[in-house]
């Protein structure tokens, strides 16, 4: 197994190097093929270094930029002021192969925004998308995307989509054509805008491993591995999801303390609800892919800890093992060679026709 080398933005996110730094430390101490760049205020990352007990080396080295991009910065001071930012420097790093993937917990539109100048898109690829694992109800992860990064999508970028999201579960999950569904109103081919429908479409003719129109509560029954959206659709899914999570732990809680005898079956249930909680806790799919990229990008929740963040560095050097960029470049070309075969078959056959 190769060694990998991923660049964390160590300065991005709400706790900044508290967090990102002990993150790498840690997964270091895990993982012996993965080399680490934390790029960053240098005198800052060596002192969070210090208090760790520990120091740069040989696998972990730490790469200076002078600036930071603020979670409240305005994209056009992340792509045009602040150029030596930590987040720039970042995707620089991915760009110039000096870093197999990259890693922030920084603002998404930013790192979206600057991520796709510095390394612009794959060949075949029109926009790039957001994806991230969900737990479903066989102990497993359906993947979703687009989650924000595109609120308007042709029935074009939903085909991509669902390229790119078999070829990531592919790379990750290790499983040969993962099935894909195109996220609707209902699963009858007549449901749906024009868009949609035309997605689904083209989604049949794709190469992947299309099977059909899903709803909602597909997404945690878990009915397909890869489910397909525009971003504004994804983003309420995933942002109402989150809000129902919180809110039945609260009213668990509320029940637990609401007399002597609730306590009581709270301490009896205690390790059920341990394990339950285990399932759940969003910081175990932590990490969302910025696919379609011509580089390896993750992004961290911002309130991420450090064992949060810790999850997203798994997730990118998986995508780096797992061949992510080749296999959405075979998928792409595949397709593309099919489309140009029966268009030079079409043509042969209306010239014989004349």
């Amino acid at each position: 197994m190769r060694e990998v080398t991923i660049a964390i933005d160590a300065m991005g996110g709400d706790h900044g190097p508290h967090v990102t730094v002990r993150a790498a430390v840690e997964f270091l101490s895990q993982s012996e093929d993965v080399n680490i760049v934390l790029v960053g205020l240098k005198d800052v990352l060596e002192a969070e270094l210090k208090t760790l007990k520990t120091a740069a080396g040989p696998r972990l080295r730490i790469h200076h930029a002078s600036e930071v991009v603020k979670m409240d910065d305005p994209l056009t001071v992340a792509l045009r002021i602040k150029k030596d930012s930590s987040l720039r420097v970042t995707a620089d790093l991915v760009k110039r192969g000096e870093a197999d993937a990259g890693v922030s917990a920084g603002n998404t539109g930013a790192l979206m925004a600057v991520s796709r100048y510095v390394l612009k898109t794959l060949p075949g690829i029109e926009r790039p998308a957001i994806a991230t694992p969900l737990p479903n109800r066989h102990g497993g992860w359906t993947y979703v995307l687009d989650l924000g990064a595109n609120v308007d999508c042709s029935a074009e970028h939903l085909r991509q989509f669902g390229v790119m999201g078999a070829a990531l579960v592919a790379a990750v999950e290790h499983r040969e054509r993962p099935s894909v569904g195109l996220l609707n109103i209902g699963e009858e081919d007549i449901k749906g805008n024009e868009v949609v429908k035309q997605a689904a479409e083209l989604l049949k003719s794709s190469g992947v491993n299309f099977r059909g129109n899903v709803e909602g509560d597909d997404i945690y029954k878990g009915t397909v591995e890869v489910v397909v959206c525009d971003g504004f659709v994804g983003n309420v899914a995933l942002k109402t999801s989150e809000g129902l999570a919180r809110m039945i732990a609260d009213e668990l809680k509320k029940e637990f303390l609401r007399g002597p005898l609730s306590k009581l079956a709270g301490l009896i249930a205690t390790p059920v609800i341990r394990r339950f909680k285990k399932r759940m806790d969003p910081r175990r799919y932590n990490g969302a892919s910025l696919l379609g990229l011509n580089g390896i990008m993750i992004k961290s929740h911002g309130s991420a800890d450090a064992y949060a963040f810790r999850k997203a560095i798994e997730r990118a050097a998986e995508e780096v093992r797992g061949g992510l960029l080749r296999r959405i470049a075979e998928q792409v070309d595949a397709y593309h060679g099919a489309i140009n075969g029966e268009r030079e078959e079409s043509d042969l056959e209306g010239a014989a026709a004349q």
